[in-house]
């Protein structure tokens, strides 16, 4: 499985942007995708997920604020994040497990600045 984030960039503090994350590969592995972040300085932090039923699940920290979808056909998983804040500052990384383990995508910077 290969995973592509994309979808980052400046956006002003209240603002939103839509994160989007294509898996391509032996996609009928994927157990479930999650998206995490990772500041300067900071552990990476884990945001959400969503399983194969289509479950979602959150972090306290984004519950509310941040959204995950997926569309099937297209093999992409969105993170759609609202309200953001500077400290949301991070880069994005997209997230699979799969039946030989986790795979992580390259990650997409997200900046929050007036």
């Amino acid at each position: 499985v290969q995973l592509q984030a994309s979808g980052g960039g400046l956006v002003q503090p209240g603002g939103y942007l839509r994160l989007s994350c294509l898996a391509s590969g032996t996609i009928f592995s994927i157990n479930g995708m999650g998206w995490y972040r990772q500041a300067p300085g900071n552990q990476r932090q884990y945001l959400g997920s969503i399983s194969r039923a289509g479950n979602t699940n959150y972090a306290d920290s984004v519950k509310g604020r941040f959204t995950i979808s997926r569309d099937s056909a297209k093999n992409t998983m969105y993170l759609q994040m609202n309200n953001l804040k500077p400290e949301d500052t991070a880069v994005y990384y997209c997230n699979a497990g799969t039946s030989s383990g986790p795979k992580w995508g390259q990650g997409t910077l997200v900046t929050v600045s007036s």
